[in-house]
């Protein structure tokens, strides 16, 4: 159990700095009135959702560094997720999953149609155009790369809270014949599933999707069980995902 609220005065580099817990790390709507309203104190609310604990936990202590971040709440994907973010009143969340940002739980769609000023920022990711456009269709307004530095994800947390969207320059264009052709380059699901995958991949997934392991795989494909472990693990890293299942949910379902 947790240890009654409480809040302190911290002086980090002559800036006075309140930090506030309700014993989960969580601060309440009443301290957050507080600092929003300071003329002196203006930190950006962020909650941090990622489904690798380290990630979290590393994310959690480099941003508790700054002086204009302050991390409301974190925690992992859940049912129960999207509840505690809207209680923690951030004004950025930051993600760290693609799969688990479309899968069928929506976790971004759900959050922007609730509070579509909170700003999402995607972190870790990798330039597949169109998995980028797909999650800018979701709501997202941040998209960092996998190798950003750690003032990166910072400036781009920054940014999206000043009402700007951040995302690679390699990836810029995509946005501009998105907008030229949007008739045609709309990335849906499906044509995402025809572009990103090699067509031996493509049978993979369905595979997945009837309940084979990767040992029946390779027995009805005709190849190594390592042959398909190597697929499999190139797709996981593809789209984020953190199983098997959840590459067979994102790449066969249809629809936006």
């Amino acid at each position: 159990m947790g240890h009654p609220g409480f809040v302190k005065r911290v002086f980090k580099k002559g800036i006075p700095k309140l930090v506030a817990t309700d014993g989960d790390g969580h601060l309440g709507g009443s301290i957050m009135a507080v600092l929003r309203s300071s003329p002196l104190i203006s930190p950006i609310p962020v909650f941090l959702l990622a489904e690798n604990r380290l990630l979290r936990e590393a994310l959690v202590r480099l941003l508790s560094k700054k002086d204009d971040i302050l991390i409301v709440g974190s925690g992992s994907y859940s049912p129960e997720v999207l509840p505690q973010i809207l209680s923690a009143a951030p004004d950025i969340v930051v993600l760290d999953s693609v799969s688990k940002a479309l899968s069928q739980d929506r976790v971004v769609r759900r959050l922007h149609a609730s509070r579509p000023e909170i700003g999402v920022v995607m972190v870790g990711m990798e330039a597949e155009e169109g998995v980028f456009l797909r999650l800018v269709q979701e709501g997202v307004l941040g998209y960092v790369l996998t190798d950003a530095s750690a003032a990166e994800v910072w400036q781009a947390i920054r940014d999206v809270a000043a009402g700007e969207a951040v995302c690679p320059p390699s990836l810029s264009v995509a946005l501009f014949r998105f907008a030229a052709h949007p008739q045609i380059s709309l990335p849906t699901l499906s044509v995402r599933r025809s572009l990103d995958l090699s067509p031996r991949q493509q049978q993979l997934v369905q595979l997945i999707r009837d309940g084979l392991s990767n040992k029946e795989v390779a027995a009805r494909l005709n190849l190594s069980e390592q042959t398909v472990k190597n697929h499999v693990h190139r797709m996981l890293r593809k789209v984020g995902a953190a199983d098997r299942a959840t590459i067979a949910e994102l790449y066969s379902s249809d629809g936006p």
